[in-house]
This record gives structure tokens, C-alpha cells and sequence, in this order.
């Protein structure tokens, strides 16, 4: 089947690690995220969640057992070749088959940064066991470049809720409670995420015009939130049932769509903007900007990080970063 092209991407009927390979270059994606097959006969969910199974598109392809430790092994090492040095992966597991695909990223140069838990409500019924109720999610990142990574992108910093507590740092811990999407007579894929847990990831680990992927599209959410969020996108799913019933709509889609729907974040001011500049905090700026100059990093780059350590404005930080030049010559 041809590529099928939407808003601000192109989507692939097609095997990922084939289809990766045939078309997306070396380097060139800012984040994954992905949704593989949990290898525990999801293509017969029905027989675990109490749903309507008229309105689940079928077409699900399973990964059996045995081949599961080298199916991730594959699709892992895809994943490392494309991904920008800096560039992050999110992969959202099940336990039963997690150790393949921890084995499987250890087995590349990526580097793990957290391992986060997804908490849902509603786990699956049980009598002689307790009762499941989250998922994994392994985020990872490629060295050799910044790592992008949106501190304030929800809360603001000094943001506390009526207990006195950071809510910066409760959005940021490594467990988050999200429910599930019920859509009752509504088409869906038999392992859709919800649109929420989505977005966190990408607000935290990209920016607009930012190119996200997603090597397992199913429901093709992760590529709905990222139009609705202005990033471009890349996808593949090898169902060619599901690919045909699910990414339809998705080319009526209006790009950052779901921009005005985020909550916008209180940001302090830099602690120290519109304070007299110490001798000894301009000789610390510009020990840091050399060594930041040393390293190879732009101008952006290091205008940036200075900000953040210095507690000023970026306006501010250009202006002594001059006016030192200037009287050093």
C-alpha cells in the first residue's frame, strides 16, 4: 500500500523494522513513542475485558512467545538507528514480556533515564491473584546530544496545590495515575492509550515542529496527539485491517488542535532578573560560556543553559555576555 499522508506526516502500512529501513533516514526523529505487541495473545483480548467486542476493529497482530525476545531485539536496534543523538524513547509494556525488551535495550547504546509506572483504574477482574493494574514504561534516550526535556512544560516551579506541595514535582514523579479511554459504541483498537498519557510525553520531550514516531500505530493515537500538539509525524502499522479502519480520520485533522485545550503553566520570574550583576557572577558567566563554547554547543544552546544557572532572563544574559566581549576585546 502507498504511504497515506496526513497533516504534518505520512503514515506506512507496513512492518516497522522493513519500513524504518525503506524510509526513514539515519538520525533524523526527535521521539519515539511506541506500543509493542505484548506477546500474551492480545489478538484474543476479548477472552480477558469485559467489552463489546462489535465495536473493536480486529486485525491485531500477535507476536508468538518464542519470537518475541528477537522481534525486540529488531525493532529496538531500529529504533536506536533513526532516533537524533539526544533524541528519547518512551516504549509502554506489560511485565510479562518486559525482560525482552530490557534485554533488547541494554543491547544498544541507548541509555535508560526512567523507568515509570502508568497506574490505571478498572484493573482486569481476579479472584486468586491480585489484580493488575498498571503498565511500564521505559524512557530512554540516545547520547550524544541534549536531551530535550520541558521542566515547566505543565506546572511551574513554585505551582503548589492546597497542601503546601510542588505540583511540578508530583506531575514529574515516576508513577502516574491516568485512567484508561472508554468509548462505548465507538470503533477502537483492542489496546488504545489514552490521549492523555500521550500528551504528558510529548509536551515534556519534544517541541512544535519536533518529529515524533510511533514504530506501532494500532489506534494511531500517539499520532493524534502529536498533530494536535503541532509536531510532525511518522508511523507504521503492519495490519493492514487496522491500518484501514483507524487512520481514515485522521487526515481531517487541523494541526495543534489541542494546543488551547493544554493548562498553561505558572512560571516564576529568573530569581535574580533585574538584579546588579556581581563582579563574580559575570567572571562565573564567562568561565561557563567558554566551557560551554568548548564543548561545540549553538549559541541557543548555551544562552539557555546559562539562564537556568544564573537564575536571569535570556535578554539579560545576552546583554552581559556583550558587554564582557566588549571589555575584553
Amino acid at each position: 500500500m502507498d504511504p497515506f499522508s496526513i497533516p504534518l506526516g505520512t503514515l506506512y502500512n507496513e512492518d516497522c523494522i522493513r519500513g524504518t529501513a525503506a524510509y526513514v533516514p539515519d538520525g533524523s526523529i526527535d521521539l519515539i513513542i511506541t506500543d509493542p505487541p505484548y506477546g500474551i495473545g492480545g489478538d484474543h483480548l476479548h477472552r480477558h475485558y469485559n467489552r463489546d467486542e462489535r465495536y473493536v476493529v480486529n486485525g491485531y497482530r500477535e507476536i508468538p512467545l518464542d519470537q518475541y525476545g528477537m522481534f525486540s531485539r529488531k525493532w529496538v536496534r531500529a529504533a536506536e538507528r533513526i532516533l537524533k543523538p539526544g533524541g528519547s524513547l518512551y516504549v509502554i509494556s506489560g511485565y510479562t514480556n518486559l525482560y525482552h525488551i530490557l534485554h533488547a535495550l541494554r543491547s544498544t547504546g541507548l541509555q535508560e533515564v526512567n523507568h515509570l509506572i502508568w497506574k490505571y483504574s478498572f484493573g482486569v477482574f481476579t479472584r486468586r491473584k491480585y489484580v493488575s493494574s498498571h503498565y511500564h514504561i521505559l524512557f530512554y534516550d540516545k547520547p550524544g546530544g541534549r536531551r530535550t526535556f520541558n521542566m515547566e512544560a505543565r506546572f511551574g516551579m513554585g505551582e503548589k496545590d492546597a497542601e503546601g506541595r510542588s505540583l511540578n514535582n508530583l506531575d514529574r514523579e515516576d508513577v502516574w495515575v491516568l485512567p484508561r479511554e472508554y468509548k462505548p459504541g465507538t470503533y477502537k483498537n483492542k489496546n488504545a492509550l489514552p490521549l492523555s498519557l500521550l500528551v504528558k510525553m510529548i509536551q515534556y520531550s519534544s517541541n512544535e515542529g519536533d518529529l515524533v514516531c510511533d514504530l506501532f500505530c494500532g489506534g494511531f493515537s500517539t499520532a493524534r496527539a502529536a498533530i494536535g500538539l503541532n509536531r510532525r509525524f511518522v508511523g507504521f502499522e503492519v495490519s493492514e485491517q487496522i491500518f484501514q479502519a483507524m487512520s481514515g480520520d485522521l487526515r481531517n485533522l487541523m494541526p495543534g488542535f489541542l494546543l488551547n485545550t493544554l493548562r498553561a503553566p505558572h512560571l516564576s520570574p529568573p530569581a535574580n532578573r533585574g538584579k546588579r550583576w556581581t563582579g563574580d557572577e559575570r567572571e562565573q558567566l564567562y568561565r561557563r560560556y567558554r566551557g560551554y563554547q568548548k564543548k561545540g554547543l549553538s549559541k541557543k544552546e548555551m544562552i539557555q543553559r546559562l539562564a537556568a544557572e544564573m537564575g536571569r532572563g535570556r535578554w539579560g544574559i545576552e546583554k552581559a555576555l556583550k558587554g564582557m566581549e566588549r571589555h575584553r576585546g
